[in-house]
């Protein structure tokens, strides 16, 4: 591959893997997506009738960007054979269903693994491979809960807060699996035999959580909701309205930056000392009552440029347009799509926007060229009739675990 002028190679860090995914919804095709931003080649095996769950127009659906897509009934003996085709040349294997599924549809990492020894399969769900709940159905905000994360979020006095879905199907679990089958594609490449990864939810969203169990068992963090230095019990760490219904983020722990936060707040002197727990409620009103007094852009440009650890709240629309983001292209715009860039920046080898969503079996013909694989006739074309019937019926029984959201 040939180096820029500033010696970049493109391509990404993961050029040269290749990656099938079976077609899932939530955080499997997230974590194939982030592989994707990387470098690897994702072949995403779609199904005949779809996946289920939410419903998204697929030229919209970015989670399948920078990826291609054959359409394979995996309950078909030529789909069957295709997947085992692609994992036997594939690097990484992902896929999304209820522990058994995959097994039963013959391509399950017994099946895989004997066709290619050096595969890492990457199994992706919230409740895992095993446990009383490991059949269950589930989504990312059950996940959460029974790990203790969804009640540390929200208000004292009111209920727990789901994040969206962000904290267990995407933290907690797409960045799990990517992390787990780098590692293992690693060890296969050092010498290792491939293995399976079992990457769910519930543990990876209380791994998140092991710095502030930490915290609890040395006396610095109580087991409730908003009375802790870090989720909103600390009036100098949370939010707060302004006058035009905006909201500014507040984070001004240390002593230095407390003292430049208070000073252009215009509250230095006037408000009780932070070292005063007692009197916490009242900084509370006094920093709330400063805030009332002028609209969000109002303090974004008294705060700007500063280290008082203050900024507005933005929506999803608004946050492509701040200063910084805009200044590190942190989003960029594809196809018609202001989206997210990748994540994280390589010096040598950038990843990029390549391709816009794949559309179910719209790379049939790329694929079967360049991973030297002979694809079934109708892998390219929608089901119709008893193929339709029986594609939905395998949709059933593959439905995945995750949030679809």
């Amino acid at each position: 591959m040939v180096a820029t002028d500033d010696g970049a190679v493109p391509g990404g860090p993961l050029s040269g893997v290749r990656v099938v995914e079976l077609a899932g919804i939530g955080p499997g095709p997230f974590a194939a997506m982030v592989l994707a931003d990387l470098g690897a080649d994702v072949v995403r095996v779609d199904r005949p009738g779809g996946t289920g769950g939410l419903r998204i127009d697929p030229d919209y659906d970015i989670a399948n960007r920078n990826k291609r897509s054959v359409l394979l009934d995996l309950k078909s003996d030529d789909g069957r054979a295709t997947v085992l085709e692609l994992a036997g040349r594939a690097d990484i294997l992902i896929e999304g269903y209820r522990p058994g599924v995959a097994e039963r549809l013959g391509v399950g990492p017994e099946a895989c693994l004997a066709r290619n020894p050096r595969l890492v399969y990457g199994r992706m769900t919230g409740w895992g491979q095993d446990g009383p709940l490991a059949r269950s159905a589930g989504h990312d905000i059950g996940y959460i809960a029974v790990t203790g994360a969804l009640g540390m979020i929200g208000a004292a006095d009111g209920p727990p807060v789901a994040p969206a879905n962000l904290l267990g199907d995407y933290a907690g679990g797409s960045l799990y699996l990517v992390i787990g089958v780098l590692a293992a594609l690693q060890h296969a490449r050092a010498g290792g035999p491939g293995q399976v990864v079992d990457a769910a939810i519930v543990d990876g969203t209380a791994h998140l959580s092991a710095v502030i169990h930490g915290m609890m068992a040395a006396g610095g963090w109580q087991d409730r909701r908003g009375a802790n230095l870090l989720d909103g019990g600390c009036p100098f760490y949370g939010t707060y309205e302004t006058s035009d219904g905006g909201y500014m983020a507040v984070g001004a722990l240390e002593h230095k930056f407390y003292a430049e936060f208070t000073e252009r707040l215009g509250i230095a002197g006037q408000a009780p000392p932070r070292e005063d727990f007692d009197a916490w409620a009242t900084l509370r009103s006094v920093i709330a009552a400063r805030f009332k007094e002028r609209t969000r852009e109002e303090w974004t440009a008294v705060f700007d440029g500063s280290d008082a650890c203050v900024a507005p709240v933005l929506s999803l629309r608004e946050a492509p347009a701040h200063p910084h983001l805009a200044a590190r292209a942190t989003f960029t715009e594809h196809g018609g799509i202001t989206q997210p860039a990748p994540a994280p920046r390589f010096s040598a080898t950038p990843g990029a926007v390549r391709r816009g969503p794949a559309r179910p079996g719209a790379d049939a013909a790329e694929v079967a060229r360049d991973w030297d694989v002979a694809l079934p006739q109708d892998s390219t074309g929608s089901a119709t009739g008893s193929a339709a019937e029986g594609a939905a019926e395998t949709t059933a029984e593959t439905a995945t675990e995750e949030n679809p959201s």
